[in-house]
């Protein structure tokens, strides 16, 4: 009998050692935090546990190890900058790119002069009444697809 009781006194050791944090307030409002309060100072429960073997050691990986994935963090995070700053650069450039193909098929359905540039001689020719409906169509296809 002797002996279960040593045993179960044994096994209830380790529940026993993960003491609670006590925060004690002392006469002269001094602070101190402590498993058990010294006698003459005011006990107030913290919800904080003192189970060492609980919490994961920071030495269990190798500082290579860490430093590794460190650097894989790093990277992880210009990568993500890296593509959200291409994406805000093609939204910039798509708007940009609708507003001057609305512009464009406004000033062709208003019937003004468009004139542009040959490419052989450089001269400015100005689109004939015949041309405009087929460019009208070019530009709608420019504006659908620009402006999504």
């Amino acid at each position: 009998m002797k002996n279960l009781f040593l045993l179960l006194g044994l096994v209830l050791l380790p529940v026993v050692s993960q003491a609670q944090i006590m925060k004690c307030v002392g006469a002269g409002g001094r602070v101190e935090f402590a498993a058990a309060c010294p006698p003459g100072t005011k006990a107030e429960n913290t919800g904080i546990r003192n189970n060492p073997a609980a919490a994961p050691s920071a030495s269990s990986k190798s500082l290579s190890d860490r430093d590794a994935e460190f650097r894989k963090r790093q990277l992880e995070q210009l990568e993500a900058a890296k593509k959200s700053d291409e994406k805000s650069r093609d939204n910039a450039d798509r708007s940009q790119n609708c507003e001057s193909a609305q512009g464009y098929l406004r000033s062709l359905q208003g019937g003004m002069r468009i004139a542009k540039t040959d490419p052989k001689t450089g001269e400015r020719i100005y689109i004939e009444d015949a041309d405009r409906a087929a460019e009208i169509e070019r530009a709608q296809r420019a504006v659908e697809s620009n402006c999504k």
